[in-house]
């Protein structure tokens, strides 16, 4: 059955999901990527730019269910770019290159239209600005009976949590003090909203928290 869910969503031991001051330069925030130094040791992250090595243990492991049975993305938009506002032009193709890492149909949440963009190895961004429930409604038929991913960002994450629609996340506990950023769960109340903390495993650099909706 279709589930949707979080997978290797970094967050700071302070409960920071990205870092402060995005830009195009800092695209996961000032110090967001130290959130993501267990993944960047990991093999799986080196078969992902073509080089070889890395580590094979819980980490790697873990990275690797991130792909499992995916048959759609959610991003926001500010997961796929910098640009704020109205699109200037569509210049801006993602961070990715021309073949992005998803390989399926990813939706975009974003205020201003955009043509559909197809790019090389399967992946093509479709632009919803009616709102999270189209999006999921888009993805969830695009997927086909496979599992839609909530890719993040934090905002994103958030709105999908408060309406209860994510069924599992995969959170990597990574053991960084960021101050300041973007917290995941401030003003959330988890319990509440029916999650359970369902599985604690212990990798090489994070902790992995695995939370289900009852």
């Amino acid at each position: 059955m279709s589930r949707v869910r979080v997978a290797s969503f970094s967050v700071s031991v302070d409960g920071f999901g990205a870092g402060a001051r995005q830009d195009i330069n800092n695209p996961l925030g000032v110090r967001g990527p130290e959130m993501f130094s267990w993944f960047f040791q990991t093999e799986v992250w080196n078969k992902m730019h073509g080089q070889s090595g890395g580590g094979r243990g819980v980490d790697n492991e873990m990275a690797l269910r991130r792909f499992e049975n995916v048959g759609a993305w959610i991003l926001g938009r500010n997961m796929f770019g910098p640009v704020r506002g109205p699109w200037p032009d569509e210049s801006w193709k993602g961070w990715w290159g021309e073949e992005p890492p998803y390989h399926v149909p990813v939706f975009v949440l974003t205020h201003h239209a955009r043509a559909p963009l197809a790019m090389k190895g399967g992946t093509t961004f479709q632009f919803v600005t009616d709102g999270i429930e189209a999006a999921l409604k888009q993805a969830k038929e695009a997927a086909q009976g496979k599992d839609v991913r909530i890719g993040g960002g934090v905002s994103t994450i958030r709105q999908y949590l408060a309406t209860g629609f994510i069924d599992e996340m995969h959170l990597a506990l990574s053991p960084v003090l960021l101050g300041e950023g973007e917290l995941l769960f401030a003003g959330i109340d988890l319990r509440q909203l029916g999650y359970a903390v369902a599985r604690t495993v212990a990798g090489e650099n994070a902790t992995h928290v695995v939370i289900q909706k009852s």
